[in-house]
């Protein structure tokens, strides 16, 4: 049996803020910090050992994931104090366009509160000069076929590092879900969500504690 972990980054400034993040560039607050420490100590408590780590190229999730990895003391994946893993843009956050550092009630009073209950939770309607969260799915599904799946398939272990719309969409893309079904599913900061594998098939999932 191999793993594929699946972590949200840990509490950025502007989750704290309620700003629609995107691809910018913000830092995790103390309590996203504390949240990868956790993660790491989750991942450490259930003895689970990494072949291979990915995350995107957004600073947030980097963070988490070299937090929770030193936490996990996996030293394997250091090289002179830095940690050595896959970042790709195909993992990154989904790209809120317009909306991007806009106060999510401002922008409800702005252009209407259905309306931007549409651009957020709608499987396809993207916000102005945004993504979907279809496109995500688009963005996520070759890279994760190519990269990914052919390491599960293999036997290993794998944690990705991301954020709640590009793990959305993984989540999808394993059959977790159904895109009607995906918008309603919060995905917590900092706790890994273990998908468990035998022969490539997916046969459990369960967050770690």
């Amino acid at each position: 049996m191999n793993k594929l972990v699946l972590l949200r980054h840990g509490q950025s400034q502007w989750n704290l803020e309620n700003r629609f993040t995107g691809w910018k560039d913000v830092p995790l607050t103390t309590k996203g910090i504390d949240e990868a420490k956790n993660a790491g100590r989750l991942i450490k408590k259930n003895k689970i050992k990494f072949d291979k780590i990915f995350s995107s190229v957004l600073e947030r999730a980097n963070k988490t994931v070299e937090i929770a990895i030193k936490e996990a003391e996996m030293t394997n994946f250091f090289d002179n104090n830095k940690l050595v893993y896959t970042r790709n843009i195909n993992l990154n956050e989904r790209d809120y366009g317009d909306l991007v550092g806009l106060n999510k009630s401002e922008t409800a009073d702005k252009f209407g509160k259905e309306q931007v209950q549409i651009w957020r939770r709608s499987y396809d309607t993207p916000p102005p000069n945004g993504e979907s969260l279809k496109d995500v799915v688009d963005r996520v599904s070759p890279y994760f076929i190519n990269e990914i799946e052919p390491l599960l398939s293999n036997g290993k272990n794998v944690l990705i590092a991301a954020h709640g719309n590009s793990l959305r969409a993984i989540m999808i893309k394993v059959g977790l879900y159904k895109p009607q079904e995906i918008s309603s599913i919060e995905l917590p900061t900092g706790s890994p969500l273990c998908l468990e594998y035998v022969d490539g098939k997916l046969i459990n999932h369960y967050y770690l504690d």
